[in-house]
């Protein structure tokens, strides 16, 4: 989960993996699977950042790339 500010400054934890894209239009808008959309406070670098950490953080890169290694010796 990552933790974001609505505009109304109330905080807000979203699911990383639920997210499908972020865009700053000025305001920055997210974007989940399931089409709703929440605007933040947070710059889309910023949004960016917390879910690579949070990705960084559960190991989904480091298993899928050994899931990928194990895939390829087949």
């Amino acid at each position: 989960m990552i933790k974001v500010t609505k505009l109304n400054g109330s905080t807000v934890w979203i699911n990383a993996v639920h997210i499908e894209s972020v865009e700053e239009t000025p305001d920055t808008y997210i974007t989940l699977f399931n089409g709703k959309k929440i605007i933040v406070l947070e710059k889309a670098p910023e949004v960016i950042r917390l879910i690579t950490e949070y990705v960084q953080t559960v190991g989904a890169i480091s298993a899928t790339i050994k899931l990928q290694s194990t895939e390829g010796q087949s």
